[in-house]
């Protein structure tokens, strides 16, 4: 039984070392976002339309591919999508132009669509559902990992070198990932065909699109503020990668800790309490960045707070979407990746749009609260929107129960 546990774990390592790389990748490039732009010729708000692409591409892509691929081989399609994944890297870091890299971002992105949910899927299958708590939190801890070591160490690696350099490093841990793969994954099989109609309809429940809008609007505010973090902070960091890296390295361990005590937390005290506490919190160190960023310290304990508040809010999320509509769970589960990503796609438009017209940078903490405001108040709609469903629920029941003793005498 113990072989077989360890022989199950070293799978499940083998698709979180793919995680890292993929989660890596979508959150270095904000922490070499000067590089770019000096290196192409171009401005940091135009360098940040990189996560853009990358991020709507993944968000557009990811039900599109679960659609088009539902019949290949499990093993095949990470295969596939962890080559497609190196090549959208290597080709991002030989790229001579800003629209080559661009393009080539929606590649690595196609790569990633291939790899993550199919990943999710596999350890699932894997694992069986004794296991399947923990397969899931071995193959998260890779995303999480990538915040506290992936984007830090990348970001340190432009410092030395340039920010190719960096998408180098992130080519060389997807291999690393293929060769895991190859050699220690079995054959997984596929799961039921689902089509893209059926994908998107739990997107007729209120209670579920309110959610996923609060997902979707109070995550583009945070990642209005990490997507321009080097420039945020630039103070702090008197302008050096390393001080940076490290700086990121302290938001990425504290995000690993607010995600991994969320879930406790909302067990306790119920989804509500924590979104709205992890978001108010979230809010209030937004609002001081214009103090906070002016001191190395500060601005330590200011990302850490950050992290920490920012990805506390995605476990209660999802927890959310599954009691809202227990019978769509899976579905909604995989519509609020999508949810997610599109959020992070649109922070560096409008952070580029509030830097060009509206604030100077150090200053773009304030509207980045009011966007993580604006989601926390959608939160409050899609509660009333579940206690009102509820109470129907509750009433019609009661009604059926009081009609059937009349119903016996008659």
């Amino acid at each position: 039984m113990a072989d077989t546990d360890k022989r199950l774990n070293l799978r499940f390592v083998a698709l979180a070392i793919g995680m890292f790389a993929i989660g890596t990748d979508s959150f270095v490039v904000a922490g070499i976002l000067p590089s770019i732009a000096k290196d192409l010729d171009t401005d940091v708000q135009t360098s940040a339309e990189l996560i853009t692409a990358y991020a709507l591409a993944y968000a557009i892509l990811s039900p599109v591919v679960a659609t088009v691929a539902a019949q290949v081989s499990r093993k095949v399609l990470l295969i596939g999508g962890l080559l497609v994944f190196i090549g959208g890297n290597i080709g991002t870091g030989l790229a001579p132009t800003f629209e080559v890299a661009m393009c080539f971002r929606v590649v690595a992105a196609l790569g990633g669509a291939m790899f993550t949910p199919t990943s999710a899927g596999a350890v699932v299958a894997l694992a069986g559902p004794e296991r399947r708590a923990t397969a899931l939190s071995i193959l998260f801890g890779g995303l999480s990992a990538a915040t506290a070591l992936g984007s830090p160490i990348g970001t340190a690696i432009s410092g030395v070198t340039d920010w190719r350099g960096t998408m180098v490093f992130v080519a060389v841990v997807g291999a690393v990932a293929l060769v895991a793969v190859l050699v220690g994954l079995p054959s997984v099989p596929s799961p039921p065909r689902v089509s893209f109609g059926q994908r998107l309809s739990p997107l007729k429940d209120v209670r579920i699109t309110l959610t996923l809008l609060l997902l979707l609007v109070a995550y583009s505010g945070l990642f209005t503020l990490y997507t321009y973090v080097s420039q945020v902070f630039r103070t702090a960091t008197d302008g050096d990668g390393t001080t940076l890296a490290w700086l990121l390295f302290a938001w990425g361990a504290a995000a690993v800790v607010g995600n991994s005590v969320s879930g406790r937390i909302t067990d306790k005290f119920g989804n509500r309490v924590v979104i709205n506490t992890a978001g108010i919190v979230a809010v209030a160190v937004f609002a001081t960045t214009p103090w906070s960023s002016q001191h190395t310290v500060s601005a330590f304990v200011a990302v850490m707070i950050w992290g920490a508040c920012g990805w506390a809010m995605l476990v209660p999320i999802q927890h959310r979407l599954v009691g809202a509509n227990p019978a769509a769970s899976q579905l909604s589960i995989s519509l609020s990746s999508s949810a997610n990503y599109i959020g992070v796609s649109l922070a560096p438009v409008i952070g580029g749009f509030l830097l060009d017209h509206v604030v100077e940078v150090d200053h773009l903490g304030y509207p980045a609260a009011g966007i993580v405001l604006a989601g926390l108040l959608i939160g409050e709609l899609s509660h009333l929107a579940i206690r009102r469903a509820r109470r129907a629920e509750a009433a019609a029941e009661a009604g059926s129960t009081a009609d059937a003793p009349s119903l016996a005498r008659s």
